[in-house]
């Protein structure tokens, strides 16, 4: 008996064994625990842009790769911490895309990118700018979303959707920026005249009771036309899709949607959390509309100094406000499921008095039958 269970234990220990030689090298070959060593091969090649390209980064999702910075931050935050045993052939072959990767990146002052942007009249391309920032993100979308899925198999995306989901989407957006500039998708243009009338009612509400921000009516709007008359004088605005933050709906829906798909909660609770985001985007999109009118109102009509300010102020208040939510979101489901066990705990006690309601009754019962035998004994002697 004792010599089977020594057995087994040795064949138990021998498997758990060869799962520690797996992460022991992966550490080994990183230097670090097996989550740093994903994390580093699968943000390497941003890494390398930010070190060798640092003035291509900054906030405006269509004037460079700022989203890289965002979707590493996703990449960390989801994978931070992860025990995931990994054979070594994934880690090689993802240091091979990596490297291919890599190569893309160097290439691209050598030639590649002017090659880029002579391709681009062959493609009814209207803005260049665009194009040529697609095509990074496009080629580090898809090292990402293939590096996942040969790391963690066919449910990576139950581990680590949210940077490649984020990456994915700002590639959708910046291709439909490329092919539908302006006004010329329509579906997209309908929310502008909406915002932009909320906006005419909240600046008149702002110069009537809060303080003077112009002679006369500060803001009118017309379509998608805002005109302003404020301090410094007249400034006019013609707002198209991605300056009213659609593209910001589109980046949460996406992230939002990867991120409840993690989560094992009721459908109800899912459909209630994606509501409340989508209003919170909308009004965050709302407030960066009227941020820009007042900047323009109050502060200064140079159009260098408001594009500045226009360029970064959709990404410093939607990506904070993102994070924050879903940080909240797992903080109320974190709390929640800390509570169901105990209320399980509590139901059980509860249905146990039920059926028992006096255990000590129960317990003296119990200790008279064997004297009530005794008695018996006795007068049957």
């Amino acid at each position: 008996m004792f010599n089977n269970n020594n057995n087994d234990n040795n064949k138990q220990t021998g498997v758990s064994d060869n799962s520690n030689k797996k992460y022991t090298t992966t550490t080994k070959l990183f230097g670090f625990n097996p989550s740093l060593a994903v994390i580093l091969i699968l943000i390497a090649p941003i890494l390398f842009t930010i070190i060798v390209y640092p003035d291509t980064f900054s906030l405006s999702w269509n004037q460079g790769r700022g989203g890289f910075l965002f979707a590493m931050a996703f990449i960390v935050a989801e994978l931070i911490g992860l025990r995931h045993n990994i054979p070594n052939k994934k880690f090689n072959i993802v240091i091979s895309l990596s490297t291919l990767t890599l190569l893309y990146f160097i290439a691209l002052p050598l030639g590649l990118r002017d090659s880029i942007i002579a391709a681009a009249p062959y493609y009814k391309v209207h803005l260049v700018d665009s194009w040529k920032w697609m095509w990074d993100f496009i080629i580090i979308s898809i090292y990402v979303g293939s590096s996942l899925g040969i790391l963690f198999g066919k449910k990576w995306y139950k581990i680590a959707p949210a940077g490649v989901i984020y990456l994915v989407g700002s590639t959708a957006i910046l291709a439909l920026d490329t092919f539908f500039p302006y006004d010329s998708l329509g579906p997209l243009q309908f929310i502008v005249p909406i915002y932009l009338q909320i906006d005419q009612r909240v600046i008149g509400f702002i110069d009537n009771h809060v303080i003077n921000v112009g002679p006369d009516i500060p803001a009118s709007s017309l379509g998608n036309l805002l005109m302003l008359n404020g301090l410094h004088g007249p400034f006019a605005l013609q707002v198209f899709w991605p300056s009213a933050g659609v593209h910001s709906m589109i980046i949460y829906t996406l992230v939002m949607l990867a991120f409840l798909l993690k989560m094992e909660i009721p459908l109800e609770r899912k459909l209630v959390y994606f509501a409340i985001g989508i209003i919170g985007t909308a009004t965050v999109n709302l407030i960066r509309i009227i941020s820009l009118s007042l900047f323009a109102l109050l502060i200064t009509t140079n159009v260098s100094e408001w594009e500045s300010f226009h360029s970064v102020a959709g990404e410093i208040m939607f990506l904070p406000w993102l994070g924050i939510y879903l940080a909240s979101v797992m903080y109320l489901e974190n709390k929640t499921a800390r509570r169901l066990p105990l209320a399980a705990e509590a139901t059980a006690s509860m249905s146990t008095f039920i059926k028992n309601p006096n255990p000590s009754d129960s317990n003296n019962n119990n200790e008279l039958q064997p004297q009530g035998h005794t008695e018996n004994n006795k007068d049957r002697l």
